[in-house]
């Protein structure tokens, strides 16, 4: 886990052990780049450590969530995706017709927070929004500083 030891200390810190079955979610995660399913992650130990079951991947994807080190975004349907959190928050647009993600900035949302705030007493937790629409190019039309199409943008 070469590069995570700052994920580590914070697992050290809190008093939580440093188990094989945290290590390996890390690292997968890690692997994978951006969100991955609690399933995704479950299939992928399976393969390393087959005495594993998904209940202590709900667990331990719970505990990482608590502490800050994952976030958690439903960015399909009713599935619950994970990602290690690396600096800022951000969130994501995504577009319904040809799936593409673009990155947001968690500063755009500071408005809204206020607003919450102000207007109605509310303190919101916008930790990882995932906002879905169509993109300029579904829309036919391009948008002005649009990133490239292809992969999630962040």
């Amino acid at each position: 886990m070469a590069g995570h030891g700052p994920l580590l200390n914070v697992l050290r810190g809190g008093g939580y052990r440093l188990t094989p079955q945290r290590l390996m979610i890390l690292s997968i995660m890690h692997e994978s780049l951006g969100h991955i399913s609690a399933e995704e992650i479950y299939a992928l130990l399976r393969e390393r450590y087959p005495y594993i079951d998904i209940s202590t991947v709900y667990r331990n994807l719970h505990l990482l969530k608590r502490l800050g080190l994952i976030h958690e975004a439903r960015l399909e349907g009713d599935t619950v995706r994970f990602e290690l959190a690396k600096g800022e928050q951000h969130h994501h647009l995504i577009c319904r017709r040809c799936g593409r993600s673009f990155g947001l900035g968690n500063d755009i949302l500071k408005p809204l927070r206020a607003a919450l705030q102000k207007g109605y007493s509310f303190e919101a937790e916008l930790e990882h929004l995932a906002i879905f629409g169509l993109c300029a190019e579904c829309q036919g039309e391009p948008a002005p500083g649009s990133p490239p199409s292809g992969t999630i943008h962040h």
